[in-house]
């Protein structure tokens, strides 16, 4: 129940602000969706099975396949990080109900497929801000990004360790 409250909300105030920010009054800057400074929280990729053929550019995700995450660049798909595990990870055995985009946020529409789409001409996602995650996230979950605010870099978690990216 307590997901469907937060979802619901997330949807009510993107049809009121194309700005979201998630445990904070409002977006620093450009953003489409913006996260608190100082947090030991990040967004959690989705680990897929098979590698979706009609992904954009800019697409991330974990390939549940070799536990490495993923970003869609031109016709192929860029790792992010070594070889982790998923091991630890519960998956659902549920079948998937094919259909629209899950949410849409920066635009009404969109021709990206995703779960979550952040579509803007103006606007970006802001990434949470962590300070040094390999010591600060006491239990990273595969597939989780962030902002390193000491290295100033991208951080990833591919189940294993944390990899950095300028």
């Amino acid at each position: 129940m307590k997901s469907i409250i937060v979802i619901g909300a997330l949807f009510c105030a993107e049809i009121l602000s194309a700005q979201v920010a998630i445990e904070k009054s409002q977006v620093d800057g450009d953003g489409v969706l913006d996260f608190p400074a100082n947090t030991t929280k990040g967004i959690l990729l989705p680990i897929v099975e098979t590698l979706p053929a009609n992904a954009v550019e800019g697409t991330l995700l974990m390939d549940r396949n070799d536990s490495v995450l993923k970003m869609k660049l031109e016709s192929a798909w860029v790792p992010l990080s070594d070889a982790g595990s998923v091991a630890a990870v519960s998956f659902n055995t549920s079948g998937e109900t094919s259909g629209q985009n899950g949410v849409v946020m920066g635009s009404n529409t969109t021709n990206a497929p995703g779960i979550l789409v952040l579509e803007s001409s103006s606007k970006a996602l802001i990434l949470p801000k962590v300070a040094e995650p390999h010591l600060n996230v006491k239990s990273p979950y595969p597939g989780m990004v962030c902002y390193d605010t000491v290295s100033k870099t991208m951080a990833v978690f591919d189940g294993l360790k944390w990899s950095y990216w300028k």
